[in-house]
């Protein structure tokens, strides 16, 4: 009986992946790359295959065979089936922020390099292939396009620095697309017989890179906000990202005109930046894992599949076409070299790239490998019926011995190389943490181990043999032990920061496990979080205290809330804004505490306390510009404030009830129905509290303006109505208020914080109770000098025509203000602390003294004069 149709298609793909999943241990155990021995497969079958159709004695077989050559898979079909999803999971898989850095280098490699070596393939073919320039260049397009999978496989195996298969993987994200491009304008060239405009191909080019990314991350971008609506279907968010590639791909490719691969691309790093603080952690760690082994599906027939072809594709093969594919090889490895060791060095010098060390650069030369995406292109050209016979059996062959040469040549030798350069070791920074590490943390497990045994009643001499050898190696790691000597201060407390960043992100992402926290304060905080890495890793201290700041300034949405608040008094986007603030503030508060236990408890064992101590006082300042943040949010509104905490804790509370009663079904103390029934008890009452807590943006202005002293005498219906036309603002350190010179447009009444009026050359601090600008709007005069926030400040905005009409009306207030002034000059005078008159006061032209501690809802109207000079700008 013959199996035919679909049935045997679908029996020869299970086939095939039954010998995919042998292949693997197989590679593993002979130390070989698993995309070669893959290749040889695919060669193998398709020649018994060929054989088999041929021979008389094996008709029973037949079947099969043709299944095997005549695969309805064609050339589109591999592009389109399998590459939108290897080009999806290379954008998922790779740290975007890090590679970030290393733009200019991918950039270089995944453009420049493919149009060098099209071009200098195809010069060098040119006189010996007897083709024309155009086909020389489109076979150089076609081998221009380099294969990952092996190199990045081969350096996970054996350990390579992390760096070099970042710069591997990412350059094979945008190596595709230009490959493709170019290939796209030279094939028409050869079908259609036309000259190539080349001002033209390169704007078509441009266009096609430029749409593409618009595309990718606009849809990247939607494919988030569709997983935030639909937060809590774990099923519906995951199958989102299983269409977006393909969505993008063909849109791009098919309507739009653009490159399907770098939009694939762009939306799958905007999933890849953004997915952390989106998805849920343990759906994003599934996500992960399910595009890993679709990967590895796919990958693996994509290649098997098109190996099958290369005996087909052979056929015909002569003694000069050998010849040629030795010439394009070596054209093709010289042109890479000269990208590598000529232009990156150029990067480097100009400091548009991390310097590449001469071993990374070998190994990035030899490791150009080819693979299934060439096969695809030269089957693309022996299938298009416009090319002429001649031109497609010298791409076909030329292509594929190209491919053949790559994998059996460079692919069985890069990862002897790799532990030639020893590219597979620790540098001796990592080395002398690894030894610290192991030196500490050994002696802390044979504690336990001993502990463990006696509760156990493991035999004395059983103890003592066990703990024994984790002593013994614990000194040899002691013994070994150089990290003292290996590492600065400085280097020790980089090192120290970005540990205690990636803790933070990691702390992070367990809290968004939290049902009902909000999406987007968790994007920012995991953010922030992974740009205090970047910051530590490139500047030290520096580069992650400025990570820290530009956390806690106010958002552009902020920032657009509050203008929308003050200009138009619309209310609602701050008030929104305001929430996530607060609940930010107050995640990143429960952070900071755990940090400074994770800093003493583990990291000073290992680092020391010289360098704790640093750190710790880093992580000190952190917790003094939170706790001002907070405390200037609270003491306005402490409801909310106390509604929020009660909130976050009940929901942690909850998660713990929740991870309780796993455990007592992990430990079969509970039925699967009472686990279940419980579950649905804790979701429920997790989701009553997970609606978003609203307040009153506008409560106890006119309280505030009550015990303000230049109000004072001013009746409360008057404040009542003065409170309905001002509006709110949330300072943030440093934050300019009025610039030299500028016409007071608003006058700033100052509830919580701390300002400094810089003015000849002195610092004059401004505190609670203080008026911002009243003086000169009286006088009709602009600034002399630049008003800043030293701290977070909570002020009210008083808009200077309701000001002026306020003090037309209530002539009192303007006899507060002259009054007090009056009284400050004179006190000034006696005390002989400045002969000129300031220009900035809470009610005259003398700044009040602001203590730097937390403002009370009381205001010291009394309070004394503090003057600085100037030191430095």
């Amino acid at each position: 009986m013959t199996i035919t149709g679909l049935a045997a298609i679908m029996l020869a793909l299970a086939l095939l992946l039954v010998l995919v999943s042998l292949i693997q241990p197989v590679a593993r155990k002979l130390e070989i790359s698993e995309t070669v021995l893959l290749a040889l497969a695919g060669i193998f079958l398709g020649a018994l295959a060929a054989l088999t159709l041929h021979s008389s004695t094996t008709d029973a077989f037949d079947g099969a065979a043709e299944t095997l050559l005549d695969f309805p898979v064609n050339s589109e079909s591999f592009l389109l089936i399998f590459l939108p999803i290897l080009v999806f999971q290379g954008a998922l898989a790779i740290d975007v922020r890090r590679l970030a850095h290393e733009a200019a280098t991918v950039l270089l490699l995944a453009v420049v390099a493919v149009v060098v070596s099209t071009a200098l393939i195809g010069l060098a073919l040119l006189p010996v292939a007897g083709q024309p320039l155009i086909v020389c260049l489109l076979l150089g397009s076609i081998v221009a396009t380099t294969d990952p999978s092996a190199v990045a496989g081969i350096f996970r195996e054996i350990g390579a620095a992390t760096r070099l298969t970042r710069l591997v993987e990412g350059e094979a994200l945008l190596n595709d697309a230009a490959a493709i491009a170019i290939f796209t304008i030279l094939l028409a060239s050869v079908t259609q017989h036309h000259h190539i405009q080349l001002g033209e191909a390169a704007l078509d080019f441009v266009v096609s890179f430029g749409g593409a990314l618009i595309v990718g991350i606009l849809a990247g971008r939607l494919t988030l906000y569709g997983v935030a609506a639909l937060s809590g279907l774990p099923a519906a968010e995951i199958t989102l990202t299983l269409a977006l590639p393909y969505v993008v791909y063909i849109v791009c490719e098919q309507f739009l005109g653009f490159s399907g691969v770098v939009a694939t691309a762009s939306a799958g790093l905007t999933i890849s930046a953004y997915g952390p603080s989106t998805f849920r952690p343990q759906v994003w760690r599934f996500l992960n894992e399910l595009w890993e082994q679709l990967v590895y599906w796919s990958g693996s027939l994509l290649f098997l599949l098109a190996a099958l072809l290369i005996p087909r594709l052979m056929i015909g093969m002569t003694r000069w076409d050998c010849v040629l594919i030795a010439i394009a090889s070596v054209a093709g490895l010289a042109a890479r070299a000269s990208v590598v060791f000529g232009l990156l060095p150029l990067l480097a010098s100009a400091r548009l790239s991390p310097p590449v060390p001469t071993p990374f650069k070998v190994t990035m030369v030899w490791g150009g490998l080819r693979g299934a995406i060439t096969l695809a292109l030269a089957l693309a050209v022996t299938e298009n019926q416009r090319v002429s016979t001649s031109v497609a059996h010298f791409i076909g062959i030329i292509a594929t011995g190209f491919v053949l040469v790559t994998l059996l040549l460079n692919g069985t030798s890069l990862r002897y190389l790799v532990i030639f350069l020893k590219l597979d070791q620790l540098s001796p920074i990592d080395q002398a943490l690894r030894h610290q590490v192991l030196s500490s943390g050994l002696t802390h497990i044979a504690d336990r181990t001993e502990e463990l045994a006696e509760e156990l009643a493991f035999k004395p001499s059983i103890r003592k043999i066990v703990t024994e050898q984790i002593e013994r190696r614990a000194d040899e790691e002691r013994a070994a032990n150089t990290f003292d000597t290996a590492l600065g201060d400085r280097q020790r407390v980089t090192l120290a920061l970005i540990i205690i960043a990636n803790r933070e992100r990691s702390l992070l992402l367990d809290i968004f496990r939290i049902q009902g926290l909000n999406r987007r304060v968790m994007e920012t905080l995991l953010r922030s979080a992974e740009a205090m890495v970047d910051g530590a890793r490139l500047e030290g201290r520096f580069g992650y205290a400025r990570a820290l700041r530009r956390r806690l300034k106010p958002s552009l949405r902020f920032r657009v809330a509050q203008m929308l608040h003050h200009r138009l008094h619309i209310d609602p986007p701050l008030m929104r804004a305001m929430a996530e603030r607060f609940e930010m503030l107050m995640i990143a508060h429960l952070v900071s505490l755990s940090l400074m236990r994770f800093m003493r408890e583990r990291l000073e064992p290992t680092l020391g306390h010289r360098i704790s101590e640093i750190v710790s006082e880093v992580l000190g300042r952190q917790r003094r510009m939170l706790d001002d943040a907070v405390e200037t949010l609270r003491l306005h509104y402490q409801g909310y404030f106390e509604a929020l905490e009660t909130r976050i804790l009940t929901q942690i509370a909850l998660r713990l009830e929740g991870e309780e009663y796993d455990q007592l079904m992990t430990e079969d103390l509970i039925t699967d129905e009472i686990h279940e029934e419980l579950r649905r008890d804790v979701e429920s009452r997790a989701e009553r509290i997970s609606a978003p807590l609203h307040f009153s943006l506008r409560h106890g202005i006119e309280n505030r303006l009550r015990v303000f002293p230049a109000f004072r005498g001013v009746p409360d219906a008057v404040l009542h109505d003065l409170a309905s036309q001002i509006s709110l603002h949330f300072a943030s350190p440093g934050e300019v208020l009025i610039r030299r010179g500028k016409k007071i447009r608003t006058v700033y009444a100052i509830v919580a914080g701390l300002v400094e009026l810089h003015v000849a050359e002195q610092d004059i601090q401004l505190g609670t109770g203080d008026l911002i600008g009243a003086m000169q709007l009286l006088r009709g005069e602009r600034l002399d000098g630049v008003v800043r926030t030293l701290q977070f400040g909570h002020l009210l905005a008083i808009p200077a025509p309701i000001f002026l009409k306020f003090l037309r009306d209530y002539p009192i207030v303007r006899r507060n203000i002259e009054q007090r002034a009056a009284e400050r000059r004179q006190g000034q005078d006696r005390q002989g602390m400045f002969n000129t008159p300031l220009m900035l006061t809470q009610e005259g032209n003398a700044a009040s003294h602001a203590t730097p501690g937390r403002a009370g809802p009381e205001l010291a109207p009394d309070s004394d004069l503090t003057v600085t000079q100037k030191t430095q700008d």
